[in-house]
């Protein structure tokens, strides 16, 4: 069968997003108001501009489903825009001005041109909105086997959270962070958020943060030693990369390994027969300091990403830019933006981690069909549980 892949077209402001996935098991049944619900979410958070006031996104399903189901066709989806008026040369009229932090500069170079409107329209996030229906439909697939996900804000500027993410607690978070407008489980960040955000709009400047994505119940050896270009944490970081505006992912304890002494890095390992029937096979961890990847590949512990989210580059007051028909100084052309919009790209964020790790459940255990998927994944791990098949090799008593 085909590799799980999707990808999208379509611009800021034309007709619609389109989000095409190829490789998708027959069967699967579309949670549609979970994909809607997430599709609702992404255009949520305080901070976020009129676009979002503007536009109703929900799902169209237009091939490769039958009665809410998967029929291992591609499956093609769309996102419509009512704020459709690219070819309105008054109302989105080119862009000579380019926006540092933008794709608006290096993309006119490239297609040779001083009009920036066809990059932005391309390279702006709202394209997001299709990634985030890709990802979802990804995270119906993984539930199907018993793995969620879960995504949201660990911080803003300098305001962080310490909450605890556990697979005993995350349901409980979760409920928080629905509370929340800038979706952070926790009441009192999420004031000082909020405070943060309206400064910065009263100062005509942008707000970025952190983003933070938990996967649970994945059994180890999802993805590859084999080959750097199925190693499962490095498809991960680059699906957040990919996201607009993000500039750094890290796995686990990430960048703070630097600093730590190995003995205080690496999670030691442990056997608990009681949890031998868990997706962990029993292998258990003090701590998830790897963030649930070892050498490319899951090892049963909570997979844990977290994406840093550069401020908008958009900006009300602009920057120092230059008119790219004449040369000459002039600050960045506005375009209608956000002052944050660290809440909606957690969402995108859960989505596209939740794609690969689907991508890589796939490839592991293939089927042509729901049926034949799921029956392999049990297999998988009833041979995994009664290991070793055979008495070990040379091996002396």
């Amino acid at each position: 069968m085909p590799k799980l892949e999707y990808q999208t077209a379509g611009e800021s402001h034309g007709p619609t997003l389109v989000c095409t996935i190829t490789g998708l098991p027959a069967g699967l049944t579309l949670d549609m108001q979970r994909i809607n619900g997430e599709l609702s979410r992404r255009q949520g958070g305080y901070g976020r501009g009129g676009r979002m006031r503007i536009e109703t996104d929900t799902a169209e399903f237009v091939t490769g489903v039958r009665l809410g189901k998967t029929t291992g066709a591609p499956v093609t989806a769309l996102v419509k825009n009512k704020d459709s008026r690219l070819d309105d040369l008054v109302r989105t009229p080119p862009v000579y001005r380019p926006r540092p932090g933008h794709a608006d500069l290096a993309g006119s170079i490239k297609w040779l041109t001083t009009d920036c409107r066809e990059t932005l329209e391309r390279a702006s996030a709202r394209e997001t909105a299709a990634r985030t229906l890709g990802g979802v439909v990804a995270q119906c697939l993984l539930r199907e086997i018993g793995i969620e996900t879960f995504g949201f804000v660990r911080q803003i500027l300098d305001v962080r959270t310490d909450v605890e993410v556990t697979p005993d607690n995350w349901n409980k978070v979760r409920a928080a962070r629905n509370e929340s407008e800038t979706y952070c489980p926790d009441e009192k960040a999420t004031e000082q958020h909020k405070a943060i955000i309206r400064q910065a709009k009263i100062d005509k400047d942008t707000i970025g943060g952190l983003c933070e994505t938990h996967i649970f119940g994945v059994p180890p050896g999802i993805g590859s030693c084999m080959d750097w270009r199925d190693k499962l944490d490095a498809r991960i970081a680059y699906a957040v990369m990919g996201i607009q505006a993000f500039k750094a992912v890290e796995m686990g304890l990430g960048r703070e390994c630097a600093s730590r002494r190995g003995s205080d890095v690496h999670d030691p390992i442990y056997y608990d027969i009681t949890k031998k029937h868990e997706s962990s096979l029993g292998f258990v961890r003090t701590s998830n300091n790897a963030g649930g990847t070892e050498g490319g590949m899951s090892n049963g512990m909570p997979i844990v990403v977290t994406g840093t989210m550069k401020p908008i580059s958009t900006l009300l007051r602009g920057l120092p830019s230059v008119d790219l028909n004449t040369k000459q100084p002039e600050d960045s052309q506005y375009e209608r933006s956000d002052i944050c919009a660290v809440s909606a790209a957690s969402v995108v964020m859960e989505a596209v981690v939740a794609f690969e790790v689907a991508r890589a459940a796939l490839d592991k255990f293939g089927g042509d069909s729901m049926l034949e998927f799921k029956d392999n994944y049990e297999r998988f791990l009833e041979t995994a549980r009664i290991l070793p098949l055979d008495p070990p090799e040379n091996v002396i008593a």
